[in-house]
């Protein structure tokens, strides 16, 4: 078993149980180290045969500013399924066998002791819920009272309509090329954050499956999911990864 290992990615972001922590970031330190097979990969010399470490420290990063986790312990438990996922069916990259994660706080305790928390799992911990759309498939990753992390899975030729959200505030991270988000391209690795009440959409022109990374806060609500008609908000997307 190979190992490819993402160290030392800062981040920060709201983590923490007590009241100063929900409102001020404060930086996280994450290592994760992946075990897969890069034999694929090394004769073929194709990046979809092994995993893309700029894109992955992308999505963590992602996960961990959108998410706002109240415990470190919550945080390593959901970006350790979300890594050990089977990849999403617009992805192209190979599936991990296990990983080892640890997530730091490097000044939560001044600047001489440094509390952390290390998981070990393998992808058979894993298990996703799924859930049928008009437009494809809804994979749960994880979900929380505050926050819920999913992957939209747009069928070939579906869209997903023009909505807006009133109580849930959404984070989105596009993981394919050929979506069209407000009717434009938009590349793998954009982000949106929409603000309540952005009327947004998604279409699959393509032949295969699209797919995007999604982070509700509180988790999803099926009823603050309301189709609308008109003209899309004027959004610009952040371009990462940058952490």
């Amino acid at each position: 078993m190979d190992c490819i290992e993402l160290n030392g990615l800062e981040v920060d972001c709201v983590v923490g149980t007590y009241p100063r922590e929900r409102h001020i970031p404060q930086r996280l330190r994450l290592d994760v180290s992946m075990y897969l097979s890069t034999e694929s990969a090394a004769r073929r010399e194709a990046l979809s045969a092994s995993v893309d470490y700029s894109a992955v420290a992308a999505q963590l990063a992602f996960l961990l500013r959108s998410c706002e986790f109240r415990m470190l312990e919550t945080a390593a438990h959901a970006l350790a399924c979300y890594l050990l996922a089977p990849p999403a069916r617009g992805e192209r990259r190979a599936q991990l066998e296990r990983l080892r994660l640890r997530l730091t706080k490097p000044f939560a305790l001044g600047t001489t002791t440094l509390p952390s928390l290390e998981i070990e799992r393998d992808k058979d911990w894993v298990s996703l819920q799924h859930e049928d759309k008009p437009f494809g498939l809804v994979e749960i990753i994880h979900e929380t009272k505050d926050a819920g992390i999913y992957r939209l899975n747009v069928a070939p030729g579906r869209r997903i309509p023009l909505h807006v959200h009133k109580r849930m505030r959404e984070s989105e991270l596009v993981l394919s090329d050929g979506l069209l988000c407000q009717h434009r391209p938009t590349p793998a690795g954009a982000v949106h954050r929409w603000p309540m009440g952005a009327a947004h959409c998604y279409e699959n022109p393509t032949d295969r499956y699209q797919s995007i990374l999604c982070v509700d806060a509180p988790r999803f609500i099926e009823s603050d999911e309301i189709e609308v008609e008109g003209e899309p908000a004027l959004v610009t997307p952040e371009m990462w990864p940058e952490p």
